[in-house]
Parts: structure tokens; C-alpha cells; sequence
């Protein structure tokens, strides 16, 4: 039998069938061998064959089917592991708040660079819009721009109050879009008002830290009665580098990519060297001056310390 992995919870999964049923399923020993890298070989979104097993209705997983991309992070206790949060994804969300707590630009550049490095079409919803001040309204117009200056989509909303909603619905209608963002930031209530009767737990965010509190320990796909699927990933404190080279990294922002092919050295590391093109277009106001210094706060991220340029 074939199906989707809806739900995995580190030794079971939840497979759903073409005919929308759906089985409790374990993996074969030999997937706990076989060359993959990360701590989960299988993960929500997955396409995988399965045997039923005679007089139970508990699947053993057999394979996993062809992946046409994934997004990885690093594993939340094992730095040096990996851990794919979803696979087969048509949309990579993620929820923004510049209210409370307060999203960085730094790992909103992070979660990009990653969606573009997995071959994932991103997008940023710049969440909890009612409780904008005259200042983060200012805020919010700019970033918006920045982005969708650089081609990703942009939506600005409020999951309390329904407003800008609907357009954003309207995108990822049919679709199989996966959802991350900081705890805190009102994903939990987005999804809730997306999927109504899914009731997913939301939390308070703490006045002290202006951090919220981890309401989702695990992945989990829901389908959407517009169509399309939800996937739900734990709030992330911070997107990790993996699988990286240095020289890598400047053709995973975008502006950075179109303005290298007239840099004077092909192997130009945007930092130092003369006839830099996008050193000028960051001086010239063509890059953004946020952007340009989150690369080079990447790049001297201390993952790349055994691989220099």
C-alpha cells in the first residue's frame, strides 16, 4: 500500500491512503542503518509503501518514494545531526511578529537562505498587525518592501481580528504549505483560523523574556478544506546551518546572485575585494543594508570554520 505520512512522533507515523484512510505505522529495521544522515529517515509529507501486517491494521514501512525537496534543521539536542522538519513541500511560511516577540531580520534571512537552498518558493507573514504601533508600522512597510523587492511574497495580518486573511488563504489554497515561526508569534491561532475546528493549543507569551512557549513538540500535516495540506512544525529558537559551504551562500540570496556576475573576481567573497558589484549595490541602496549584514554575520557563523572560501 502507498500513502502520505500525516503525523510522526519519532517511532510511529500516520500514513494517510489515496482513499483517505488512514494507519498507524512503524518503520523497518533497516532504515535505522541505511545512509540518512538526519534522526528522523522519515518525515511528514513523505510518500512511502507500507505492508499491512496480517490480523492487525499497523503498517510496516518499506520505502521511502523519490523526495522533490525537503527542509532541514539541526536536531534540537544533536548539533552535529539533522533533522528533516517536512518533505514534498509546495510553500515554506513563516510567521513574523515585530510586536511580541519581536521576529529578527537576521533569522527571517536564515529560514530564506534555507528555503532557497532546499528549492522551496517562501513565504512571510508578517503576523499580529492590530498591535502596531506608529513605529513597527514604519517597520513593516520597509521590511515588506525589502522582501518583495527580491521577489518573495509578503502578507500582512492579523490572526485576532481576520484582517488581510483572506488573501493570504486564497494563496496557499490547494497547496501543501509548511508553517514556521518563533513560539510565540501566533501560528498556532493563524492555522486555527485557516483550518477552523483543528483547535491547535496556542500559548501566552512571557512578559519577562517576550518569548513564547513551545505548543507543538512534533510535526504534523492537517488538510485544509480549501484543499492542500498544513503542515505544523515545533516553534524553532533558530535555524542552524547544515550541509553549507561558505562559498555557497551568497547565491542563496537572491540580489546577491543577479549582482556577482559583475563582480571582478568570480570567487568574490562580498567582503573585501575591489570591484565588488554587490558591495556597490549595497553602497548604492540596490541591496539592503539589513540583508547584506545578516550574510556576513552567516558567513562568520562558526559552522564555517572548517570550511573557509
Amino acid at each position: 500500500m502507498e500513502g502520505v505520512v500525516l503525523k510522526s512522533t519519532g517511532s510511529w507515523y500516520m500514513v494517510k491512503t489515496p482513499d483517505g484512510l488512514s494507519y498507524n505505522c512503524k518503520i523497518k529495521g533497516r532504515f535505522k542503518t541505511k545512509d540518512i544522515k538526519s534522526t528522523n529517515p522519515i518525515a511528514v509529507g513523505d510518500l512511502v509503501s507500507f505492508v499491512l501486517q496480517k490480523d492487525e491494521e499497523i503498517g510496516i514501512i518499506t520505502d521511502i518514494h523519490f523526495r522533490r525537496n525537503y527542509l532541514i534543521r539541526k536536531a534540537t539536542k544533536l548539533s552535529s545531526q539533522t533533522h528533516i522538519l517536512a518533505a514534498n513541500i509546495d510553500y515554506a511560511v513563516l510567521i513574523v511578529s515585530l510586536a511580541f516577540p519581536r521576529t529578527s531580520s537576521g533569522f527571517i534571512d536564515r529560514f530564506l537562505l534555507a528555503a532557497e537552498a532546499y528549492h522551496i518558493p517562501a513565504i512571510l507573514v508578517f503576523n499580529k498587525i492590530d498591535l502596531h504601533d506608529e513605529k513597527m508600522k514604519i517597520q513593516l512597510k520597509e521590511w515588506m518592501q525589502i522582501y518583495e523587492d527580491i521577489g518573495y511574497s509578503c502578507f500582512a495580518l492579523s490572526a485576532k481580528t481576520g484582517a488581510g486573511v483572506a488573501d493570504f488563504k486564497a494563496l496557499i489554497r490547494g497547496k501543501t504549505n509548511l508553517f514556521s515561526g518563533h513560539s510565540g508569534v501566533g501560528k498556532s491561532k493563524l492555522i486555527n483560523v485557516l483550518q477552523p475546528g483543528l483547535t491547535l493549543k496556542t500559548s501566552s507569551v512571557s512578559i519577562s523574556n517576550q518569548k513564547g512557549t513551545h505548543t507543538t513538540t512534533f510535526a504534523e500535516m492537517h488538510p485544509l478544506d480549501i484543499g492542500g495540506y498544513l503542515i505544523d512544525t515545533p516553534g524553532i529558537k533558530g535555524f542552524g546551518l547544515v550541509d553549507f559551504e561558505t562559498s555557497e551562500v551568497p547565491g542563496y540570496f537572491p540580489e546577491m546572485r543577479k549582482m556577482a556576475v559583475y563582480c571582478k573576481f568570480n570567487n568574490c567573497t562580498h567582503t573585501h575585494e575591489p570591484g565588488c558589484a554587490v558591495r556597490e549595490a549595497v553602497n548604492n541602496g540596490v541591496i539592503s543594508v539589513s540583508r547584506y549584514n545578516n550574510y556576513i554575520e552567516i558567513i562568520n557563523d562558526d559552522y564555517f570554520s572548517e570550511n573557509p572560501f
